[in-house]
């Protein structure tokens, strides 16, 4: 598996430092789980992380100037930083490849796909909200019928799209298992499904989305999207 889309380097670093929500960790804890290329920038953020923070500790004058660097040493040096680590970047011996959700994701929903319990958002599309403890974010699982569009939409915030499933085409960019995409108030999109399969995806979001169909949006209050 190849995947061409990777967490940017704005977000791991927040990941890294722990100052991420928990609705965001869960989407990049989920993204390492199936990227090791992303797993080995994240050791490498780490290691430069600990040896500044070893550097500025022979330095106390420097530490009372930033306090920041005492905050980043704990949660560099704490295991789980914020409660969400990476998976192992090795697979576990005997695992099944038909395993579509991967830890920490499969903990939050209590199983592996099959036993899900999909909500019809309409046109053979489901989803399955995401209880966290966070109310800053919407988190939520997302199966697209192959082939099918999702209605076209804005953002009025941040949104996290990972690929767990299938793919699905944005433009000219395709994203399959493992892919990350991040969307901001700047972009207006239609991703589509790829033939041959539903698309699985997890979606993590801190405001509603902006629909240009005037259908969806009479009835995104009650979707909740």
């Amino acid at each position: 598996m190849s995947i061409q889309h990777q967490v940017s380097d704005e977000l791991l670093l927040d990941y890294a430092t722990g100052v991420l929500s928990e609705g965001w960790r869960i989407a990049i804890a989920t993204h390492l789980a199936l990227s090791p290329q992303s797993r080995r920038r994240l050791a490498v953020m780490e290691m430069a992380g600990g040896a500044l923070v070893h550097d500025l500790a022979s330095e106390p004058s420097l530490l009372d100037e930033d306090r920041s660097w005492m905050t980043l040493r704990k949660r560099l040096e704490s295991p789980g930083a914020q409660g969400v680590t990476p998976p192992p970047s090795r697979p576990i011996p005997g695992s099944v490849l038909s395993v579509v959700l991967p830890d920490p994701l499969r903990s939050y929903v209590g199983g592996d796909v099959d036993s899900l319990k999909w909500r019809p958002l309409g046109r053979g599309a489901y989803h399955l909200p995401i209880a966290v403890g966070d109310p800053s974010t919407m988190v939520r699982l997302l199966r697209i019928p192959a082939g099918k569009p999702v209605p076209e939409h804005g953002h009025r915030g941040r949104e996290l799209t990972l690929v767990l499933s299938g793919s699905f085409h944005d433009g000219d960019a395709l994203f399959a298992r493992g892919d990350l995409e991040e969307a901001d108030e700047t972009l207006q999109h239609q991703p589509v499904a790829t033939e041959g399969e539903d698309c699985i995806c997890l979606a993590v979001t801190d405001a509603p989305l902006k629909f240009r169909s005037w259908l969806v949006r009479a009835v995104q209050p009650i979707l909740g999207i």
